[in-house]
């Protein structure tokens, strides 16, 4: 089974990530999707990151029922800061029927040379990337390990959801419902 692993603080997951990776599971070689939930992205801050039960329960609400999808806690029990490459061994481990391959942005692209053992991701793994404004993916864009996939271009962020809820705003149409009522009845991002 191929599994495409899309990686994330999902701070909060919002429609743009959902209609990404639908279009992906549905429309690649890929049999599932996984958003794996990232503690702590080494190359990010902590500011304002909701805590980690937080952001995978609403991953979880949000892919409820949609069999072509999973939300993985993976990450949580992993050495922090949490590294692809230590995630892509234990996974690789635990599942070894499974063929994995990397969901990224041509942004995160333009930056996996500053990721660690950046080359072992290149050697043993593929990489799916969508199209992102404004990037080409840099130096790997050809490389053999990297294929591409024209998706649409969303330009949803969850800093974007977190600035309009911190500022009143209703932005309910921005994230599945699940995931906005949870948002709601825990009084995030206010």
């Amino acid at each position: 089974m191929n599994i495409g692993l899309y990686f994330g603080s999902f701070n909060p997951i919002h429609n743009g990530h959902l209609m990404l990776a639908n279009f992906i599971v549905e429309y690649s070689n890929l049999n599932q999707l996984w958003f794996i939930v990232s503690p702590q992205n080494p190359l990010k801050k902590k500011s304002s990151l909701l805590s980690d039960y937080h952001r995978y329960e609403l991953v979880y609400r949000a892919i409820e029922g949609f069999s072509k999808m999973k939300v993985s806690n993976i990450e949580f029990s992993l050495p922090k800061p949490s590294y692809t490459i230590d995630t892509l061994a234990y996974l690789s481990e635990k599942y070894p029927e499974y063929l994995f391959t990397i969901i990224m942005g041509a942004d995160n692209l333009e930056s996996i040379e500053k990721w660690k053992n950046y080359s072992k991701i290149l050697e043993f793994y593929r990489i799916l990337v969508f199209p992102r404004p404004g990037f080409t993916g840099g130096n790997l864009a050809n490389h053999p390990s990297v294929s591409w996939i024209k998706t649409p271009m969303l330009e949803i962020s969850s800093t974007f959801i977190r600035n309009a809820i911190a500022e009143g705003k209703d932005v309910r149409f921005f994230m599945p419902e699940k995931a906005y009522t949870y948002l709601q009845e825990m009084n995030f991002y206010k």
